[in-house]
């Protein structure tokens, strides 16, 4: 009884959606809560789940296996597919999460992008900031969470690992595969990396 009443509301949901305009691709695939809000002109791919309090602005696109939750999502911003936003996230208009990108508690700005096997908690991003596949921020020390700042026109180079607390300054840049631990000033190249070691004729050992 309880699992029929469950697809009576996704049914009617999906029909209020589909009515105010929203381009649902395999609509019994995709899951709302009472409280969604959707714009006009929104696309959203099959296997789409959204958890309480999700606010979606207009001209929106939601690829397949995204979970949004306890989120605002802004105009114009391209989501997933695989992304998981969770509570406390703030898309800005134009901006960009991809695939196998996690968000929490964070503000990406406007036309910043997050293309990529990423995860980013506690944190607030500028305009027009690249961050790199890979990059992590390290916000929780086992104690306490800390936050990290990234200001507008940054550029995170793959594979980079931010320690927060910690403030990287505008139009800088990371360089790929760093471990960020301290606040970074305006225009520089920050980056850590061990220098590369090679043996010549290097021969394996045999069993």
């Amino acid at each position: 009884m309880k699992e029929l009443k469950l697809q009576k509301l996704q049914n009617d949901l999906r029909n209020k959606f589909s009515k105010l305009g929203v381009k649902m691709l395999g609509p019994e695939t995709i899951y709302f809560s009472k409280d969604t809000k959707i714009g006009k002109n929104v696309t959203i791919e099959p296997y789409v789940v959204f958890g309480a309090k999700v606010k979606i602005g207009n001209n929106v696109r939601i690829k397949s296996f995204s979970h949004l939750e306890n989120c605002k999502v802004e105009n114009k911003v391209d989501i997933g597919p695989y992304a998981r936003i969770r509570p406390g996230a703030v898309l800005k208009e134009g901006s960009k999460v991809g695939n196998f990108v996690e968000i929490k508690k964070s503000i990406l700005g406007k036309k910043s992008k997050v293309n990529h096997l990423t995860y980013i908690g506690d944190t607030l991003i500028g305009k027009s900031v690249n961050v790199g596949a890979g990059t992590i921020t390290c916000n929780y020390d086992g104690l306490k969470k800390s936050k990290t700042k990234i200001k507008d026109n940054v550029f995170i180079g793959s594979n980079s690992s931010l320690v927060a607390p910690l403030t990287i300054q505008q139009d800088s840049v990371i360089g790929a595969g760093s471990v960020i631990t301290k606040n970074v000033s305006k225009k520089s190249l920050a980056l850590t990396r061990s220098l590369q070691t090679e043996i010549k004729n290097y021969k394996r050992k045999s069993k």
